[in-house]
Order: C-alpha cells, then structure tokens, then sequence
C-alpha cells in the first residue's frame, strides 16, 4: 500500500463495516449506554492493511513531528500552603503532528500519502457516528501523536466547558498503529469515581471511541529490551463534535437508522 485509502472504509473487516451499517448490537450505540464512557475495539481493522498504515505513518511523518511537552510544575509542590491540597495539571510528553495547517510540514508529508483525504473521508466520521449513537457536525479535528518510550499524558478530563459547541460531552476516535518494538501501554480511566478501569492500547489496528469529558490518563510508553529506538505508538485521532440538536437533513453525519438516538 503506497498511499491510504480514500475512504477509511477501504481499511475495514467484515466485522468493522457491520458497525460502520449499524449492524454490530454490541458496538453500534455503545456510547449511548448509561455510564458508558468508552470502547475499545479489536479485530475492525484489516490486518495486512493496518501494518501497511503503520509503514506508511513511519516513512512519511515521522521526521516532520514536533515535541508537545508539559511537565509537572515545581510550584504543585512548593507552591502548597496546605497538607493534601495539591493540584496537578494536564502533563504531557508526546509527539504530534496538527493536521490542520496546510502551511506545516505534516500536513504537506500527510497530504502526499493520502492520510488528510483518509481522516476527513465520510466514512471515517460515519463511524464515529454509529459508535457513538449521535449526529455529528461535519467539520471535525484531526490530529496524529506518536509515543515513544517514556512518553504518556497525564490525568485530565477533556472537559471544555467555556466552549458553547463542546461543554456539553463530544467524541473522540482513536486509531492506533504500534510498532513490534513495543512492550506495553495502558489507557487507564475512571468508573465510579475511581481510576479502577484499564485497558491496553498497544495494538495495530485498534479502535478507540471515547465519549468525552470523564477522567483518564495514558501510561508510559515502555520498549521491549534494547529496543527502545523503535519502540512508537502512532494515533491517528478524529474529534466530533455534537450535530445542532435541530439540524437539515444532510448537514450532518447520522448514525445508522438501526442505532437508537439519545431522546
């Protein structure tokens, strides 16, 4: 595979395009479920085809990503006045390549092999779509990271409530490519008031769905022995925001008429 497909439907198992048609009871919807904030998703992807995307990300991005670091501030420690007062802000280490300028040296290597066309192809939002059980607005982010070892983000919610469009809850897609080189990396997320929940995200070809804001954090990404020079972790994330609660027919992506909508 030289380039990626045009439409991400093109990448999809015969499992993976039943969700994408509403036909998956399981997965179509799961984020309309009470308390159901996430789902991972295995065995959608094309296995030959999700390696080849990974190749793909290898040779076109990655000498065109730049560092996005926050790290933990000294003042959440000596800043305290008060025993068990602390407050930790959103920390980060990662790569990351914002699909948005055309200006930027990522967008350029990304347009080249297809990848922009991908993300913003109907079926990629389609899915999103039938996942999440909701109408979404036609214009959405898209943005690919690439961990490597040692990088993580840190607890923080996704929460935007100073953002009339998104305080509300939206969704978020992740589609994740790791190398062989990876020993392991973990989404860890809140259920019930506490961090109880993991899953791993050390896949080729998975599919996360989050129903944003709630609490979660992504674990270090740690290599396999002596191999922490090939040890990646690549995303390719789509974020969704709500359709209008009134909106025409056509002016946005509707979920299967089979997937029950919020009332």
């Amino acid at each position: 595979m030289k380039t990626f497909p045009t439409e991400f439907a093109e990448l999809l198992t015969p499992k993976g395009r039943r969700i994408l048609e509403g036909k998956d009871s399981e997965a179509c919807g799961a984020l309309l479920r009470p308390g159901q904030r996430f789902v991972a998703l295995g065995g959608v992807l094309d296995a030959r085809k999700a390696v080849a995307c990974r190749e793909l990300l290898e040779k076109a991005l990655r000498d065109t990503l730049t560092q996005m670091e926050d790290a933990i501030p000294p003042e959440s420690i000596w800043g305290m006045t008060e025993n068990y007062a602390e407050l930790l802000p959103k920390t980060v280490r990662v790569r990351t390549a914002l699909l948005e300028s055309r200006r930027s040296r990522s967008w350029k290597a990304a347009e080249a092999v297809g990848l922009v066309a991908m993300m913003r192809s109907e079926s990629f939002a389609a899915f999103a779509s039938s996942v999440s059980g909701r109408a979404l607005r036609r214009k959405w982010g898209i943005q690919a990271l690439c961990y490597g070892p040692g990088d993580y983000t840190g607890p923080h919610n996704d929460h935007h409530p100073e953002d009339a469009e998104a305080f509300d809850g939206y969704v978020d897609m992740h589609l994740t490519f790791a190398t062989p080189a990876v020993a392991h990396q973990w989404l860890v997320y809140a259920k019930g008031g506490h961090f109880s929940e993991m899953r791993s995200v050390n896949t080729v070809g998975g599919i996360t769905v989050y129903r944003l804001p709630f609490w979660h954090y992504t674990t270090p990404l740690m290599a396999k022995p002596g191999a922490e020079e090939d040890a990646r972790r690549w995303v390719l994330l789509g974020t969704f925001l709500d359709a209008p609660r009134e909106y025409r027919r056509g002016t946005a992506i509707e979920p299967p008429p089979s997937v029950a909508r919020p009332g």
